[in-house]
C-alpha cells in the first residue's frame, strides 16, 4: 500500500492497494463536495487489435453499455440519468476508461454498474448490430464529413509516420473489419482485455475510505480473470531519415492546411514534456512566436498550430498553417521552418521562460481543480506511466525543464529530414 504526497498546496493524497485478482484500486477522498467519480480504465486500445480487426477497442467503448446480467439492453443511462449522475467513457490507441459521477449517495451503484460491466456483460449479436451503424455514423461525423477531420483524428498524418506500429492505424477503425468480425471474436476480444488484471479502478470524492474498501471488495473482490494479463513488445519503427511528402484531399474544406509531422518519444520521457513547452512557445496564445509571425506581422496565416500528442510506446509533434488569401503552402512551410531553426540555434529569452514556468503551473493547478479530473488523472499516471504520484509531482519535470533543453530537444526531433509534409487539400473538382 502507497500513500501519495508532496509539498505543493494543492496535493491531491490519494491510497492505492491491490485486489488479490490483481485490479489496481486507487482511492482519493474529498469531502467539500458532496459528489463522486467511480471510473476504471482498462489497458487496452485500438494498438491492440489484431490485423483486419481494427477498431475493435473503440467498438467496445461502445459496445460495454449495452447491458448486463442484469442491467436491462438500454437502460444504462437511464440508470444513471435517475439517480442524479453523467458518465461516459473514451477510448485511445492506449486505453480505454469508462466513468461515472453521482451524488456521493450513489457511490454503491457506480460501483455495482462498473463491476456488472467487467463480470456480466452481454454481448449478442443484436448488440453487435446496433453498435455498428453507431460507430458509423460517429465516423461519418468526426471525420468523413467534419473539416480537416483526418488531421483532427490523425487518420491522415500517422499512417504516415508510422509503417510497422499499430499507432498507424486509426482508433475509430476500419468499417469494414468490424463488419466482417463475427460474434465469437468480440466474445474473445472481451475476454482478453476486460479483466480485473488489465484494469485500474479509480474512486474519487465525497467518501469514506473504510467504507468505500469494503464496497470494492464485496462488488470486485470475487470477480476472475478469464485470462492471464496481456503482454505487450514494442514494435521498433524504423527511423525516418528522409523527409516523407503526401497530399491528403479533404471534400469538407475550401482553405488548405499545411502540416510538418515528427515521430516524438512516448509519453514517459521527459523530451515528450519538452515538446509541451515548444508548442505553448510557438502557438500558445496571441503572443506566441508563431501568431506573432506568421498571423500579426507577415499577416501570410489565419491560423497556426503546433501540438504533441503522446502515446505510451511513441509520440507526434505537429506544427501548421492556414493560408490567408492566396498565399503559397510553401511560404507557410519556410516561415514555420524559420521559427524550428530559431528554435534550435539560440535560447530562448528570459521572459519567454518565465512565462512558460506560469503558464504551465496554472494547467496543472487547473489540471487538479474537479473531481473528475482528479480521477482520470490518477488512473491515467498508474496505467501509463507507471507512478501514480505524478498527480502531485509532475509539475516538478517541467519546472526542471531549461532553455537548453528545448533547444536540444528541436535540434533532436523538429529535423527536416524526419518528418511528414503534408498538404492537406481541398477536394478537387469532377
Amino acid at each position: 500500500m502507497l500513500i501519495g504526497g508532496a509539498t505543493l498546496a494543492q496535493e491531491v493524497p490519494y491510497e492505492e492497494y491491490d485486489l488479490d485478482n490483481g485490479l489496481h484500486v486507487i482511492l482519493h477522498q474529498d469531502n467539500t463536495a458532496p459528489v463522486i467519480t467511480a471510473g476504471v480504465m482498462y489497458h487496452v486500445g485500438s494498438k491492440d487489435e489484431d490485423p483486419g480487426r481494427t477498431g475493435f477497442a473503440h467498438f467496445f467503448e461502445h459496445l460495454l453499455f449495452e447491458g448486463t446480467e442484469n442491467i436491462e439492453r438500454g437502460q444504462w443511462f437511464d440508470i444513471v440519468s435517475s439517480h442524479g449522475g453523467s458518465n461516459n467513457a473514451n477510448t485511445t490507441q492506449d486505453r480505454t476508461y469508462y466513468y461515472e459521477t453521482f451524488p456521493s449517495n450513489n457511490l454503491e451503484l457506480a460501483l455495482w454498474m462498473e463491476s456488472e460491466r467487467m463480470l456480466h456483460p452481454v454481448i449478442n449479436q443484436i448488440g453487435v448490430d446496433t453498435q455498428n451503424e453507431v460507430v458509423k455514423e460517429e465516423k461519418r461525423q468526426r471525420i468523413d464529413n467534419a473539416p480537416y477531420g483526418k488531421v483532427i483524428y490523425g487518420t491522415g498524418i500517422n499512417p504516415h509516420l508510422f509503417g510497422k506500429h499499430p499507432y498507424g492505424k486509426s482508433v475509430i477503425g476500419s468499417m469494414e473489419d468490424l463488419d466482417a468480425a463475427q460474434l465469437d471474436e468480440f466474445i474473445a476480444f472481451n475476454h482478453k482485455f476486460y479483466n480485473p488484471n488489465n484494469a485500474v479502478l479509480v474512486v474519487a470524492g465525497d467518501i469514506k475510505i473504510d467504507e468505500t474498501k469494503k464496497m470494492i471488495s464485496d462488488y470486485f473482490g470475487t470477480i476472475t480473470n478469464n485470462a492471464p494479463k496481456p503482454t505487450r513488445t514494442v514494435i521498433e519503427e524504423t527511423p525516418i531519415t528522409n523527409t516523407i511528402k503526401e497530399t491528403e484531399y479533404d471534400s469538407n474544406i475550401q482553405i488548405p492546411l499545411k502540416i510538418l509531422a515528427y515521430r516524438t518519444p512516448g509519453m514517459k520521457s521527459r523530451d515528450a514534456y519538452v515538446l509541451d513547452y515548444i508548442s505553448t512557445l510557438l502557438t500558445g496564445g496571441k503572443s506566441s512566436r508563431m501568431y506573432k509571425k506568421m498571423v500579426d506581422e507577415q499577416k501570410i496565416a489565419m491560423q497556426v498550430l503546433a501540438f504533441p500528442r503522446t502515446m505510451e510506446d511513441y509520440g507526434t509533434y505537429i506544427l501548421g498553417a492556414l493560408p490567408l488569401g492566396d498565399v503559397s503552402l510553401d511560404t507557410l512551410t519556410t516561415a514555420m521552418d524559420e521559427e524550428i531553426t530559431k528554435l534550435q540555434t539560440e535560447l530562448i529569452t528570459d521572459r519567454e521562460y518565465q512565462k512558460l514556468r506560469n503558464q504551465f503551473e496554472n494547467q496543472f493547478v487547473n489540471s487538479n481543480s474537479s473531481i473528475q479530473g482528479i480521477a482520470n488523472s490518477l488512473a491515467r499516471n498508474y496505467m501509463l506511466y507507471d507512478d501514480t504520484s505524478l498527480i502531485n509531482k509532475e509539475i516538478e519535470i517541467y519546472r526542471s525543464i531549461t532553455p537548453e533543453d528545448i533547444k536540444r530537444v528541436a535540434n533532436e526531433y523538429l529535423k527536416k529530414n524526419q518528418r511528414l509534409e503534408l498538404d492537406y487539400l481541398a477536394e478537387p473538382a469532377q
